[in-house]
């Protein structure tokens, strides 16, 4: 990433220890900021659904990194915290020269369960999208309020305004994407706004975005999602990845 500097602490010798997924290659990218306690649950637990598992720590100073390789992940580091975006940005720079024919994206707090991801495998398998997207179900009485409104009206306007194809759940970031596709973009987000930018920038370019429902988990770690603010950001962003493209592509 042309912004940021990382460094390359882990890289197991054989990165195709998942299984097989006949003419798919599925690499799970997971970025990651002070996740030790849960971080090689999930490497561990997401490494039996794919071929290898890249983690970037975003300047975490809790040993996120070190929990992530003895786990089995390759690992990439910030030497500070730059936000999720970046992260990713990092991530995608290092995979996207490699043979690897899709990117499965989540979380290194648990809320995203590993379990999940040969749902979104399996769609991507039968040609439903060139973008799979996991979406939780969104019940008033189960989650906090403030997340449910946020997240009911951004996916609402992004869904109608933005991308022409409807989605439930635009903030979610378990998401399966084909490596073809993603070269043909240039990100720019550097926090969570990473995800409206990838659903935007990806429909504006003719993909077709397959919904998968997944669990909703809060028994991980406290998201690092605020809502009001991080949402007010990504629908001004939203904007600008629509309207004023020639700058943001």
């Amino acid at each position: 990433m042309e912004d940021a500097e990382y460094i390359a602490l882990s890289r197991p010798d054989v990165e195709s220890a998942g299984p097989a997924h006949g003419d798919m290659s599925v690499v799970a990218l997971v970025a990651a900021f002070n996740e030790s306690n849960t971080i090689g649950d999930v490497v561990r637990q997401v490494r039996s659904h794919v071929d290898h598992v890249v983690v970037v720590d975003d300047g975490s100073t809790d040993g996120t990194a070190d929990r992530a390789g003895e786990a089995g992940a390759e690992v990439l580091r910030h030497s500070t915290n730059l936000g999720k975006g970046a992260a990713i940005r990092t991530g995608l720079e290092s995979l996207l020269g490699r043979a690897y024919t899709h990117v499965l994206f989540l979380d290194g707090d648990l809320q995203h369960a590993p379990d999940d991801a040969p749902a979104l495998i399996a769609a991507a398998r039968r040609g439903d999208g060139d973008f799979v997207l996991g979406e939780r179900p969104f019940e008033f009485h189960t989650m906090p309020r403030s997340r449910y409104y946020t997240n009911r009206i951004s996916s609402w306007v992004i869904s109608v305004f933005f991308i022409g194809q409807r989605v439930d759940d635009a903030q979610s970031g378990y998401r399966l994407i084909a490596t073809s596709t993603l070269r043909r973009l240039r990100l720019s987000g550097r926090g969570y706004e990473i995800e409206t930018e990838m659903l935007i920038k990806l429909a504006r370019r003719g993909a077709r975005i397959a919904r998968v429902p997944i669990a909703l988990r809060y028994q991980g770690a406290p998201s690092k999602l605020r809502p009001l603010r991080d949402t007010t950001r990504t629908c001004f962003l939203a904007v600008r990845y629509r309207f004023f493209p020639e700058r943001f592509q």
